[in-house]
């Protein structure tokens, strides 16, 4: 359900495209740009880390309980089974993904109808 509701991009930071990650850099880098490079290296700390809690499953807020990260919902789910839980990844569907409308000509295809051509 949480999934569904807040249709992440990856299980944690390390699982998002590496792509994906040097486009928020380079996000981050343009927005900050004649900062020092130390402190451009913490600003792109920072955002990534901003970027994992809204786009990355273990990071969200559990929806169930806002004062609660994903990934902390599992520690105690760990602690109530007396095993460890992990997620390993997901799946999310949506309505009508995966279906494909063929393109079609109306005018040929009344005009193949009529005995006409085009």
């Amino acid at each position: 359900m949480h999934v569904a509701a807040t249709n992440p991009v990856a299980l944690d930071l390390a699982s998002v495209a590496p792509e994906v990650l040097e486009r928020e850099k380079a996000i981050l880098a343009e927005k900050n740009a004649g900062k020092p490079a130390h402190v451009l290296e913490k600003i792109t700390e920072s955002g990534l880390k901003s970027y994992a809690k809204e786009y990355c499953l273990l990071e969200q807020t559990y929806i169930h309980d806002g004062a609660k990260s994903v990934g902390q919902v599992l520690k105690e789910i760990e602690g109530k089974v007396g095993a460890p839980v992990k997620l390993t990844g997901f799946a999310r569907y949506a309505l009508g993904e995966g279906i494909e409308k063929e393109e079609t000509d109306f005018a040929a295809e009344v005009a193949a109808a009529g005995g006409t051509t085009g």
